[in-house]
């Protein structure tokens, strides 16, 4: 089944080669793959147009609520995550199948991450909302490697509204079990002479941000480079415009690609690890 998927990725993108090599500009040709757009590119050279809206001005903001390919590819990534989750049989005491396997990656997330990053107390308490993290971030990257679809956490607006909501639950249960007051003075090492507290408390505070920042950029610059680099291996065959560079291109092709498949699982895993530890540090933050 897997080799099936991967030769039709790999095929379909082929396909789509000859097109780049009439404009002769195979960097474009990588853009578009990659890149937010108002239509859904299908197989075949079916092109739907997605509804496109006039933007919303709200307190001196513009927003825009068009929708774009890749809220799309969220859309389904969610009808997907409730598909299976839906699927398990609640009332049964001992699951078997599918069911089996996503009680192991609930129990994963619980105990390795949640649990054992945030105490027991916390950690039960934050499950629901990691695994949330982890099963919506695998799926949306495993979407990038079908050709039906397209990676949604290669946007930054994506992965910026996930680093949001971690920042947010840092701050929200941070301030609810600390205290405000107690919280933001606990982003201070004790021990800091109280001259020099003003600026340790701007230094950490922008550290704060800047780690979320990072959890942002992360995921999109992971996501984004795995499929530049797998788009530039089949445009080879364009480049150097000879078929007998056809067998070095889809081999190494398919190589990215399963790496690719090993990607998309470790960034869902270090983005929940990240988010239960930041998390962890707000509600305890003498660990």
């Amino acid at each position: 089944m897997t080799e099936v998927t991967t030769t039709s990725a790999v095929s379909d993108s082929v396909a789509t080669v000859p097109k780049a090599a009439e404009s002769g500009n195979i960097g474009q040709w990588i853009i578009d793959h990659i890149s937010n757009s108002t239509e859904w590119h299908l197989p075949f050279g079916i092109h739907i147009h997605l509804p496109q809206f006039e933007p919303v001005q709200i307190g001196g903001v513009s927003l825009d609520f068009s929708i774009t390919n890749h809220v799309v590819m969220i859309w389904i990534a969610a009808i997907i995550l409730l598909i299976m989750f839906r699927s398990v049989k609640r009332d049964k005491q001992v699951q078997s199948g599918f069911g089996m396997f996503l009680e192991m990656i609930v129990v994963f997330v619980r105990d390795e991450i949640a649990i054992s990053n945030m105490g027991e107390k916390h950690g039960k308490k934050f499950t629901p909302l990691l695994v949330t993290f982890f099963m919506f971030i695998w799926v949306a990257n495993l979407m990038g490697l079908i050709p039906l679809f397209s990676t949604s956490t290669a946007n930054i607006s994506v992965t910026a509204s996930l680093a949001l909501v971690t920042f947010l639950s840092t701050q929200i249960f941070g301030v609810k079990e600390n205290g405000l007051i107690g919280y933001y003075k606990g982003l201070v090492p004790h021990g800091v002479p109280g001259y020099l507290w003003p600026l340790m408390f701007v230094v950490e505070l922008v550290g704060l941000i800047a780690k979320h920042v990072a959890l942002m950029i992360r995921l999109f610059a992971n996501m984004t480079a795995g499929h530049i680099v797998l788009f530039a291996l089949i445009g080879l065959v364009v480049v150097f415009k000879t078929l007998f560079a056809s067998p070095i291109s889809i081999a190494f092709g398919l190589f990215v690609f399963f790496l690719e498949l090993l990607v998309a699982t470790i960034q869902a895993y270090i983005f929940t690890l990240l988010s239960a530890l930041f998390i962890g540090m707000s509600v305890n933050p003498d660990h």
